[in-house]
């Protein structure tokens, strides 16, 4: 396991799927506290009531960040409740899927707007905070996506641009002892994928040299490290965790 002690993380989008076990997973790992961003605000309030009864080690915070605003509140109240934040973990992130000559501008909006925007609103008000103390951990995840998927324009642009996005940040960051890394997940076993039908599912299946889809912990255990001191020369990198399969 990576040592996480001491350290206070925000995870957006941390009420389910990947996000919850990597919530999980920092807890297991010695984090102080874990603060969840999600617009599902009941959702985020039930995982942190399952994970920490006390109320102690896990905040809910209500929060869309594709909105600006909302961020930036939801960042100072992390601040204000643990005095810092050690790591930021990206993980808010929605499909809007269609061929891309059928694509509505709405569709294309809304998923720029969470995926890439709400990326770039934390790191607006957390990579300050890092510099200043001259420490922190980021963490975005992509998608192998992000190499191009028929049917997702809008979304792999996005997780394309995170990619590129963090290896900047990496470079920017790193005389002040930042790291920025992203992973790109592949066919993960989370509630937004099983929404794919069977056959597809199926399909999936035999594309990995695996033959089987990931589960969530299994990424979670990779921002885990990420976010330890364990990768403290490890910046700039896009981890791929998809079982041997790296496109779509």
């Amino acid at each position: 396991m990576s040592n996480l002690s001491g350290k206070y993380a925000v995870v957006t989008g941390g009420s389910r799927g990947i996000g919850a076990a990597i919530v999980k997973r920092f807890l297991e790992d010695g984090a102080a506290r874990v603060a969840i961003l999600e617009w599902d605000y009941d959702a985020a309030s039930k995982l942190a009531s399952e994970l920490d009864p006390t109320g102690d080690k896990v905040l809910a915070i209500n929060c869309d960040v594709s909105k600006e605003e909302q961020v930036a509140e939801a960042i100072q109240t992390a601040v204000d409740k643990f005095g810092t934040i050690d790591i930021l973990v990206n993980n808010a992130g929605i499909t809007r899927d269609g061929m891309f000559h059928k694509m509505s501008k709405e569709a294309w909006d809304a998923v720029i707007n969470v995926n890439l925007y709400g990326t770039y609103h934390t790191c607006k008000y957390v990579v300050p905070m890092m510099r200043e103390k001259k420490y922190g951990r980021i963490v975005n995840i992509s998608s192998i996506s992000a190499f191009g998927n028929v049917g997702q324009a809008n979304y792999s642009a996005t997780k394309g641009a995170i990619i590129s996005f963090t290896k900047t940040l990496a470079m920017e960051g790193g005389s002040k002892n930042i790291t920025a890394n992203c992973i790109a997940p592949g066919f993960i076993n989370t509630d937004m994928y099983q929404a794919v039908p069977e056959e597809i599912i199926a399909a999936h299946k035999k594309m990995v040299p695996m033959r089987r889809l990931g589960e969530p912990e299994e990424v979670a255990g990779v921002a885990s490290f990420l976010a330890s001191d364990d990768a403290s020369y490890t910046t700039a990198q896009c981890v791929i965790v998809s079982g041997g399969r790296n496109s779509v």
